[in-house]
């Protein structure tokens, strides 16, 4: 195959991956609490809209990143608050939070924008001294940026990845998420807050979904439209389920993935024509392949969306 083949691969399968991992990452901290927010879709789609307003109006991509994590916590606000602070059912509440971001980012965005449909800028890479000039992997090939020559808010990703690792396995703050998510009453007897380590966990989520869907915005199709996400939030939850609370595997499912949401662009480069229903299809038939080989040793914590009230049993 052609540079320009390996490149594309590359670099499509980050584009389309960073979404997912950053959501994948957020989906994670929140089911080690014992948390299921089936609401991912709706806080991604929320962040993805204030996300593009704050990098239109504000003309630079880092309002708008912020601007994304602000929304995306506002909206898990709804499920802390049903959810962890009422013990509701956390799995409708999630769907009416997609349902309620779906409507009203649409309706917002058709009566702001739908005859001007404004644009982004595009987002420039920033490579990596030395690892830059690596043939395939880091060097440019017509405009498409490859593994080392990503926007920087995508090492700053990794990173996190990185971190949460360390926070999951070495610290107290992840013990306490796993507790909080396997036994919560020993964490309560314990002297810790099992609420508010699960608010925490919640909020986390939702600033990670809205990161997600704000770089969706600006850097993925370099605007807003409805029902941008297409299901990506879904698709974050179950690369959480299948990489097992482990981060750097949270990493790899989304680049998989990534790379199959992708897939439209590679098969035109490859001279394969396949009708756009057949392209849209792979994705979720990806997720139906990775749960069949992978769904039994996926991990879930045995308190995962249990309500938890003091003192019962």
């Amino acid at each position: 195959m052609s540079q320009l083949f390996w490149t594309t691969v590359i670099s499509g399968g980050l584009l389309a991956g960073v979404p997912l991992m950053f959501t994948a990452l957020g989906e994670s901290i929140s089911e080690r609490a014992g948390v299921l927010n089936i609401g991912l879709e709706g806080m991604m789609l929320v962040g993805a809209y204030c996300g593009f307003l704050g990098a239109y109006y504000g003309h630079t991509q880092w309002l708008g990143y912020l601007a994304g994590i602000g929304a995306g916590m506002a909206a898990s606000l709804i499920m802390v608050v049903l959810c962890v602070w009422l013990g509701l059912d956390q799995i409708v509440v999630g769907i009416a939070i997609t349902l309620g971001a779906q409507g009203i980012t649409s309706v917002l965005y058709q009566n702001r924008f739908s005859t001007t449909e404004p644009r982004l800028g595009n987002v420039g890479g920033n490579p990596i001294p030395l690892l830059d000039r690596i043939p395939v992997l880091g060097k440019a090939v017509n405009g498409q940026s490859p593994l080392f020559n990503q926007p920087l808010v995508v090492y700053l990703g990794l990173a996190l990845a990185v971190f949460c690792s360390w926070l999951f396995r070495r610290t107290n703050v992840g013990l306490n998420l796993r507790a909080a998510g396997e036994k919560p009453e020993a964490l309560d007897a314990a002297g810790v807050s099992v609420v508010a380590t699960r608010s925490y966990a919640v909020l986390a989520t939702g600033a990670l979904a809205g990161l997600g869907g704000a770089y969706l915005a600006i850097a993925g199709t370099g605007g807003f439209q409805p029902f941008l996400t297409q299901g990506q939030g879904f698709i974050a939850i179950v690369i959480a389920m299948l990489g097992r609370g482990r981060p750097i595997a949270v990493v790899l499912f989304s680049l998989m993935f990534g790379i199959a949401l992708s897939l439209s662009t590679l098969l035109q480069l490859a001279g394969i024509n396949l009708a756009p229903e057949v392209v849209n299809i792979i994705p979720f038939a990806a997720i139906i392949l990775a749960l069949i080989l992978f769904a039994r040793r996926a991990y879930l914590p045995p308190a995962l969306a249990l309500p938890y009230v003091r003192g019962a049993r």
